[in-house]
């Protein structure tokens, strides 16, 4: 009965944290057991079950009990498998989706070597326009998870074909998260590459997409400050923030003494 699968799958986390906090007296039972289940559910039949399956791996991640080594080589292949170009169109949604959610929770290199490259064909998905918005909105986060160079190298062009896409909704996507891919890259690339694309968008046909770039153009200059002395940075979780008074007037009095102390 999926009803009891789906029960099971929310039962997993809770035991899983048990069975790490016991771990002298089981130390592989999570791993010979546990883990090929929650694996196994996400190609389940039943969508509740696969969505159950889904939470639960995302919870185990979280609580940092899954070994980076598991998740290469068990959770990943079958992500990649269910986001492959020939993949049923509901199990692909599915998949790119929670490669998205993932990505913030695994080591740099796996992203970038192991989901990155199926991330970056999906952001030109032909087929589905579900899979490419999913790419869009999480678009930042994946920049965040590589880091500059892959941001660059890779990730940059596929952001340029989203935000010229033929639906509206992918590009008011790209317009939200502008300000999380510009932090990513370098001041060159934010004025020579990032700076035109963002007036294409605060210019675009789609009232709906000015206004989500007029709602970031704010947040997206932000980046070309230098936080030390203009007292904004973004928090772990992508949001721009500004730091209290008195630590910016802190920094920039120790500024000043180096540049005092350089001078005399």
């Amino acid at each position: 009965e999926p009803t009891v699968r789906t029960e099971l799958m929310e039962q997993i986390p809770p035991i899983a944290i048990f069975l790490q906090e016991s771990r002298p007296k089981f130390p592989t039972a999570f791993v010979e057991y546990l883990m090929p289940i929650v694996v196994r559910y996400l190609t389940d039949i039943n969508n509740q079950v696969r969505k159950a399956g889904q939470e639960a791996l995302l919870i185990l991640l979280e609580q940092d009990l899954v070994a980076q080594s598991d998740i290469e080589n068990k959770v990943c292949p079958i992500l990649l498998d269910l986001s492959a170009p020939d993949s049923d169109d509901e199990y692909k949604v599915e998949a790119v989706n929670i490669i998205c959610k993932m990505a913030s929770m695994l080591s740099r290199t796996t992203v970038e070597h192991v989901l990155l490259p199926r991330f970056c064909e999906l952001c030109s998905d032909g087929k589905l326009f579900q899979v490419r918005k999913i790419c869009a909105a999480n678009f930042g986060d994946i920049c965040n998870a590589v880091g500059q160079e892959a941001t660059e190298r890779l990730l940059i062009p596929k952001f340029f074909e989203l935000c010229s896409d033929s639906v509206w909704g992918m590009r008011k996507a790209c317009a939200e998260c502008f300000m999380a891919v510009s932090y990513t890259t370098s001041p060159e690339v934010r004025r020579s590459k990032l700076s035109p694309l963002f007036i294409s968008l605060i210019s675009d046909t789609c009232r709906w997409v000015r206004q989500a770039a007029f709602q970031s153009l704010g947040p997206f200059i932000s980046t070309f400050a230098n936080p030390s002395s203009a007292g904004l940075y973004i928090r772990e979780d992508g949001t721009l923030s500004i730091r209290p008074m008195q630590d910016v007037n802190s920094n920039s009095c120790q500024l000043s003494n180096n540049l005092t102390n350089t001078t005399s």
